[in-house]
């Protein structure tokens, strides 16, 4: 399922934060957002995710405004993990999962036993199996970003959204959940602040600062030393990976 904004633009009282930014990615593809602090890349994540209106532009699902859809259909269709998530319900990583089956499931429909698989295996594709019964309070940031992802697996999505999906993570379970984001046959969209994973991981990179789309690509020809150096103000040597192929970013003193 192919996702694309089109010229979209969006304010904060007087302030532009989204400034007319086009860009796609195709079905099955993983793009990465990257930029400086304050580029835009959670306002543009909200928008693409239909939880924002723009000003201007417009969002196509599919090749159909996202508009259009009501929300239930949307939420079957587009899954999103946010930054942070906070509740002071008395719940469980059970009780957090089986919201993702929310969409699918009218007020009177029964639970059944398709929606216990499908919670099952997004709890093991996350690695919490194990924590099914462990109250959300005791959870750590890390663990709790997990659990986020599981609930958005929950709902079978076809297009997956994620703003800093690494954050709270230490290294080996930051390359745990982009492996594992990336294996899945999903259109996937995520902003990210490591340049190396987003080499890594992503098929197509989008670069944004101050609001405004710089450059698209894939990570080979946007991750250049000028751009680093043009949008991050740091010197980086940018070369190739012997280990996995990909592209290497060393920051320079």
């Amino acid at each position: 399922m192919k996702l694309a904004s089109h010229s979209v633009r969006w304010l904060a009282g007087r302030k532009v934060i989204v400034d007319s930014v086009t860009l796609s990615v195709a079905q099955g593809q993983t793009l990465g957002l990257i930029g400086p602090n304050g580029s835009g890349k959670s306002s543009l994540i909200r928008l693409l995710a239909g939880l924002r209106l723009p000003f201007e532009g417009q969002v196509v699902l599919d090749q159909k405004s996202m508009y259009r859809y009501g929300l239930r259909e949307l939420a079957r269709r587009v899954a999103l993990v946010e930054q942070h998530s906070a509740t002071e319900a008395n719940v469980t990583v059970m009780d957090v999962v089986r919201l993702g089956r929310t969409p699918h499931r009218s007020a009177l429909s029964p639970w059944t036993g398709e929606d216990d698989r499908i919670v099952a295996e997004a709890l093991q594709r996350v690695g919490l199996q194990d924590r099914r019964d462990q109250f959300w309070h005791t959870l750590s940031g890390g663990e709790r970003q997990r659990v986020q992802l599981a609930r958005a697996l929950a709902q079978s999505p076809s297009v997956l959204i994620l703003d800093e999906p690494t954050n709270h993570l230490d290294i080996q379970h930051q390359i745990d959940i982009l492996k594992l984001v990336t294996e899945l046959s999903l259109t996937t969209i995520m902003a990210i602040h490591d340049l190396n994973l987003a080499a890594r991981f992503c098929d197509v990179i989008a670069v944004l600062a101050n609001g405004r789309l710089v450059a698209s690509g894939p990570p080979a020809m946007i991750l250049t030393e000028e751009l680093i150096a043009s949008v991050f103000g740091v010197r980086a040597h940018v070369s190739t990976s012997q280990h996995h192929g990909r592209l290497h970013i060393q920051f320079l003193m």
